[in-house]
């Protein structure tokens, strides 16, 4: 360090140091039919071999076949950067006869794993939470058809709300050129006609190269990708290919004239993975984290009827009432375990039950005048002391003693 500089402009390779130190994590899912080229395609873009005792059903095994879920997790390390990856794959989607419940499935499953973030959030220890969420999903669709089918639609639109949707055309090789770009242009079609969400790119800051920028243009217009998966190698012309061997020739899988293979792998691994992780983070989660909260903020279920003697009572609560109820709700719906509660918290809980003791003396008094014949001239008095005069659709819309 120079003088006249204070040094924090090393804060990027403290950042770098401790974020390589620690590693890195992504979950990937991908969702279609057997016999897309799923399988296929994870193993060329990670280069492993992940799905080696994997059995497809017969014909019928499809008839009876129910969706599942399957997960893998490998470590892969370059130039010294660990990578936690992650892999859940959905053997027996789209198999079945009746496929209706198949969404429920996927549905069920990214939601689960943002309520294990959240309550694991939620907890006292926050320094070793697993991150499970899954932050792409890659839906294949295959290359017959004009277009997304009806399960296609269904199901992206109801789990579009949980994960970044990335859409990809699988078989890319059974097409030619023009029956590809007239498929995508369908394809885009749909998926604006019924409102799905796909994954956003971001646009790029002003101060990006010009070859970053024409990158990123390549990118979005190549979305849905078309691609052509292979673990076999060929040597062609001197060089070994990955790609299909056919009588007429070899299709290169990484060859941007026959594949958007290239393309699909820069924008998940090299260029995008950290947005797609930010945005399920920043976006996805929060919207999720939101509801969550907003729900827990409710009043439990069905509350007591009210009096007016209560309802004026309730306006004369000490102000740590609110905090109080809060406090004692978290305890009943169990945010909070038993051996957790702090010593506030306990004496909280009594003071509530202080507060719901006198309101039930209260009560049994008014019962008892009015069973007298004095209760009109006691609820009178009571109400001109704590101003609870007027109609009844002037006071309190509260319902119970205590509101949130």
């Amino acid at each position: 360090m120079s003088r006249g500089e204070i040094g924090f402009a090393t804060l990027p390779e403290q950042v770098h140091r401790k974020s390589v130190k620690r590693g890195f994590e992504f979950t990937l899912m991908v969702a279609g039919e057997t016999g897309l080229g799923k399988s296929t395609l994870i193993n060329s873009l990670f280069l492993t071999d992940l799905y080696k005792d994997r059995q497809v059903p017969d014909v019928h095994g499809k008839i009876e076949k129910t969706i599942s879920i399957e997960k893998k997790t490998m470590e892969i390390e370059e130039k010294g950067v660990r990578l936690r990856l992650s892999v859940v794959d959905t053997p027996g989607f789209g198999d079945s006869v009746n496929c209706e419940e198949h969404w429920q499935v996927l549905d069920r499953y990214l939601t689960d794993q943002f309520k294990q973030y959240f309550e694991a959030e939620s907890g006292l220890n926050r320094k070793s939470i697993q991150d499970n969420r899954v932050h792409c999903l890659l839906y294949f669709i295959p290359p017959y058809g004009r277009g997304l089918r009806q399960l296609d639609v269904e199901v992206m639109k109801k789990i579009h709300k949980r994960v970044n949707l990335v859409p990809v055309i699988a078989k890319a090789d059974m097409l030619t050129q023009p029956e590809v770009k007239f498929l995508k242009e369908c394809i885009k079609r749909d998926i604006k006609e019924h409102h799905i969400k796909i994954y956003k790119f971001p646009e790029c800051d002003s101060d990006e190269d010009e070859e970053f920028r024409k990158q990123d243009r390549d990118l979005k217009t190549a979305v849905p990708f078309a691609l052509i998966g292979s673990s076999q190698t060929f040597e062609v012309n001197g060089r070994r290919i990955r790609g299909r061997l056919y009588p007429w020739g070899v299709v290169d899988v990484e060859d941007p004239g026959h594949s958007d293979f290239v393309k699909l792998r820069t924008m998940l691994i090299s260029t995008h993975m950290q947005d797609l992780k930010e945005v399920t983070h920043d976006v996805l989660y929060e919207n999720f984290r939101t509801q969550q909260i907003s729900q827990m903020s409710q009043p439990p279920g069905k509350e007591r009827k009210s009096s007016p003697l209560t309802t004026g009572f309730s306006s004369i609560l000490p102000p740590h009432a609110s905090s109080l109820h809060l406090s004692i709700s978290k305890l009943k719906r169990g945010s909070i375990h038993a051996d957790q509660v702090s010593e506030t918290d306990k004496l909280l809980q009594q003071k509530d039950e202080e507060i719901r003791r006198m309101q039930d003396m209260l009560q049994q008094m008014q019962e008892k005048l009015r069973a007298s014949g004095k209760g009109g001239i006691f609820s009178e008095s009571v109400e001109g002391r704590i101003g609870l005069g007027g109609p009844p659709s002037k006071r309190g819309s509260r319902d119970s003693i205590i509101d949130v």
